[in-house]
């Protein structure tokens, strides 16, 4: 490599490590380090836009909260955890949360985008037989993925990468990093794998959530048990995004007997709920 090459590398790898230095944001819920080249702000509005475009076509055909009774159901459901996670972070009450129904009974999943944009599937149901008890674990773990800003993580470290790979020039500022296909970048990051930091956050906070909502938190580690069950050979749609495994039902079943008592206060009271 000539010394021009090195140069030009060296100053890229500088510069690269400024970004993601600058980048750097604590996770407002658990205090972990994220990397936020991507803000919370600009990936809420990217994630309006692109929810609204993957919908679309499901309402066109006629799939999308087409059972009233079972849209009553979600939303009460949703409408209890969301009234705890604005409890987590009170700024979060002027997000428009939204829970869609999408009508589909051989798709057990669900998924959050940023700014509380949320779609369960009626597989997660159907298939599953689900009580609201693990309903609301489902919907709790997609509650936390929002509160935490993944979305957002996710954008950055797509990001991140991009930049690593094509070396763009670099200012160091986070504000002017080019936001082309921001959309496409939300919708994408559904589809994506969270790490596995980010599944423990969601995990944690979510049967938190539930049960302040006044949920059995013993239903966390039932639902992953039904869910690791519907394999047949291959992961259900929902495990291939959200991995379960032996040590995380059990890591459940210890959170779950930490929760007991969150849930049995909210039981012996009115949980409150907010509007969806």
């Amino acid at each position: 490599m000539t010394h021009r090459y090195l140069t030009a590398f060296f100053a890229l790898a500088v510069a690269l490590l400024t970004v993601l230095a600058s980048g750097c944001a604590t996770n407002p819920v658990t205090g972990r380090q994220q990397l936020m080249l991507v803000s919370e702000s600009q990936a809420i509005s990217a994630s309006l836009q692109a929810y609204g475009e993957m919908l679309e076509p499901i309402r066109q055909e006629g799939r999308l909260n087409n059972d009233p009774a079972v849209k009553a159901r979600i939303d009460a459901i949703t409408g209890r955890v969301v009234a705890q996670a604005i409890r987590y972070r009170p700024e979060t009450s002027e997000w428009d949360w939204e829970m869609q129904v999408i009508d589909n009974p051989e798709v057990p999943n669900a998924f959050a985008m940023a700014g509380g944009k949320m779609a369960i599937y009626t597989g997660m149901i159907d298939k599953l037989e689900a009580s609201d008890d693990e309903l609301a674990q489902v919907i709790a773990h997609e509650v936390a993925h929002a509160l935490s800003a993944h979305t957002a993580e996710k954008m950055s470290v797509s990001l991140a990468t991009n930049l690593a790979l094509t070396g763009y020039a670099l200012t160091g500022e986070r504000s002017a990093v080019a936001m082309s296909g921001a959309v496409l970048a939300a919708a994408l990051a559904v589809q994506l794998p969270h790490s596995r930091q980010m599944e423990r956050e969601a995990d944690r906070v979510g049967i938190e959530l539930a049960a302040r909502a006044g949920y059995d938190p013993q239903a966390a580690p039932s639902l992953w048990e039904k869910m690791a069950g519907l394999g047949n050979g291959s992961p259900p749609q929902f495990l291939s995004t959200h991995p379960s495994t032996d040590s995380r039902i059990r890591d459940l079943r210890e959170m779950a007997r930490q929760m007991q008592p969150l849930y049995e206060e909210a039981r012996a009271g009115t949980p409150p709920s907010h509007p969806i």
